[in-house]
């Protein structure tokens, strides 16, 4: 059946600057470094991933230089799809229970507002030559939360399930990976679906649908070959495929959009000289959709705006040379970028990152970088769910992502990391409300908007204290100073006589946290977050100021012995109200008690 939308609901689509033209690349230098490892267990936070946080805050990267592994496992609600996924031992998924030569792990925890939170893992081969792990992941939600803005409840439905099997065999000189992912996720936009005047003390009909649960569905796979770490030539060859896929668009009478992506990552390098390196990594990705390039509106109504879905192509090379001393490193390179389609464009940035040690345990850092960001609608929905599924946004070509820093353990137990950056976005995009109350339709998908090019100052310390296995304390700070300007295209829209901000973005960010061991089997710890500064954009009313996050989370967990352990979380304990897009409420208060299981 053919997707047909009414005009009426998609009135804003045009400031969207939707295309097709756009690259899925990454930093390819890290994506495809030959000393990456295979991700054989999902990663688990517990502050971002747990059920009662039905979505997450965008945040600014961790400023170290990371390596990527391949996401094959990798189950989150993360605010970065790019982050690194570590590997996490067997029962080390809510309690401090330590490593051990066990294959398998069980978690399930329940709590308020009906969270499930649930893993299980096992490792069906550990071996020196073959590793075979199967994974299952659930987090789910179904309570009711209050909007900010009227004296209203809604329930917020989330129903997150992801599963997967990987393989890694070790030849003598390569190594061969394989892998399948599977994510179902069942949710409603329980947004606030119009604007209310809060001295209004109307409240509006609510038609637009706030029941009916989305769907999105993903299937992921990936076959590659490696060389061993450091091999004179040093190889690397992974193909892979997504196909991500929404029940339905912009509500329940409208088919969604399905959106397969074909990758394909190589690398080539070679040592010489003892102490140098050359190399090219590359990547090449094609992008097919379901839904036609030019929508197909009812007889009698007419579109202010063209619809594209067409499909496209996109490629990155990435030379560079490495060279390292007895206590510095050295890489220079270049990205190389290009994307077809109508709107077709090359760019290229820069490759480059060194650091020194300058004293005892003690470097100074140096990158910079830059990359063309997907904005596909798997990137979207991996950063915000609630984005609206009938619309594809600009590409962002981010010139310059530079950092640079100093860190140091020189002092015991003491480590710390002061950094300052600069980033240059062109059609960088920003979360606003898409308000809409129409019969039929979705009411507040948390919008997108690009065609906003932005300039990103930021700086830092991040300080982190631990006394034996007592206690630890970590306290990090980031201050952002943003500034964002129109492009020919939106300022072509007269979407606003305001200057555009980087909205939804906080000013001010303050991570906290506090772990005490007083006896060996218990552990106590405190994490705390403060946002401020955060704004927001309504197409009626101009910008509106979001309330500060001011979120405080205690986790008290006991551990048996090696096999079993409990653990008890409470969340937002300082009873705070909030939201991470406007008109999308989060838990007041939530609290879960669970359990964990090494086998």
């Amino acid at each position: 059946m053919k997707t047909i939308y009414n005009v009426k609901a998609l009135c804003v689509v045009a400031l969207l600057g939707t295309t097709a033209t756009m690259s899925a690349q990454e930093d390819t230098s890290k994506k495809q470094n030959l000393d990456r490892e295979m991700t054989l267990e999902r990663e688990y936070d517990p502050t971002v991933q747990d059920a009662s946080k039905v979505n997450t805050l965008p945040v600014i990267k961790e400023p170290e230089v990371k390596k990527m592994p391949i996401d094959y496992a990798g189950f989150t609600i993360a605010a970065d799809p790019q982050k690194e996924i570590s590997l996490l031992p067997s029962g080390n998924i809510m309690t401090d229970i330590q490593y051990n030569k066990r294959r398998g792990y069980f978690n399930f925890g329940g709590g308020t507002y009906l969270n499930l939170n649930g893993d299980l893992g096992y490792h069906i081969l550990s071996t020196d030559k073959d590793q075979l792990n199967i994974w299952f992941s659930h987090r789910s939600t179904n309570g009711k939360v209050k909007y900010l803005q009227i004296d209203e409840k809604v329930k917020a439905k989330l129903n997150d399930n992801m599963g997967g099997l990987n393989f890694k065999h070790n030849f003598d000189k390569l190594a061969l990976k394989m892998g399948v992912k599977y994510g179902y996720s069942g949710f409603n936009y329980y947004g606030l679906p119009v604007y209310l005047d809060p001295a209004s003390s109307v409240v509006p009909d609510f038609v637009s649908d706030v029941e009916t649960n989305q769907v999105a569905q993903t299937i992921k796979a990936n076959v590659g070959v490696e060389s061993k770490e450091d091999a004179p030539v040093g190889y690397l060859l992974d193909l892979g495929y997504t196909n991500f896929s929404y029940k339905y668009g912009a509500g329940k009478p409208f088919d969604g959009p399905t959106e397969g992506t074909f990758n394909l990552n190589f690398g080539l390098n070679a040592g010489f000289g003892g102490n140098q390196r050359i190399g090219l990594d590359g990547n090449f990705q094609y992008f097919n959709y379901s839904l036609p390039k030019e929508i197909e509106i009812p007889e009698g109504e007419k579109a202010g705006y063209t619809y594209y879905f067409d499909n496209f192509a996109a490629a990155t090379l990435s030379p560079y040379y490495k060279v390292e001393g007895d206590n510095w490193h050295i890489k220079l390179g270049i990205n190389a970028m290009f994307f077809s389609g109508e709107h077709k464009k090359f760019m290229a940035s820069p490759n480059i990152s060194a650091d020194v040690e300058v004293a005892d345990k003690t470097v100074l850092y140096l990158k910079a970088n830059g990359e063309l960001k997907a904005n596909s609608q798997y990137d979207m929905f991996q950063e915000n769910r609630y984005t609206a599924p009938f619309s594809r946004i600009m590409p962002s070509r981010n010139w310059l992502d530079g950092i640079v820093g100093i860190k140091s353990g020189v002092a015991p137990g003491f480590w710390f990391d002061i950094f300052g950056g600069y980033k240059i976005t062109n059609d960088n995009y920003f979360f606003a409300p898409l308000l809409n109350n129409v019969k039929d339709n979705f009411g507040n998908f948390s919008t997108p908007l690009n065609m906003l090019d932005s300039k990103q100052l930021f700086i830092g310390a991040n300080l982190k204290y631990s006394y034996q296995q007592l206690f630890e304390v970590s306290l990090k700070g980031v201050y952002n100073n943003w500034k964002v300007e129109e492009t020919d295209e939106f300022k072509s829209i007269g979407f606003t006589k305001n200057e555009p901000e980087a909205y939804g973005m906080p000013e001010m960010e303050i991570t906290a946290g506090v772990t005490v061991r007083p006896i060996k089997n218990l552990s106590a710890s405190l994490d705390y977050y403060l946002a401020t500064g955060r704004k927001s954009f309504l197409i009626t009313d101009g910008e509106k100021n979001m309330k500060n996050i001011n979120e405080l989370n205690l986790t008290g967990a006991y551990n048996f012995n090696d096999t079993f352990g409990m653990y008890l979380k409470l969340n937002n304990v300082l009873f705070q109200k909030y939201e991470l897009y406007y008109g999308y409420p989060l838990q007041k208060f939530s609290a879960m008690i669970g359990v964990n299981i090494n086998f």
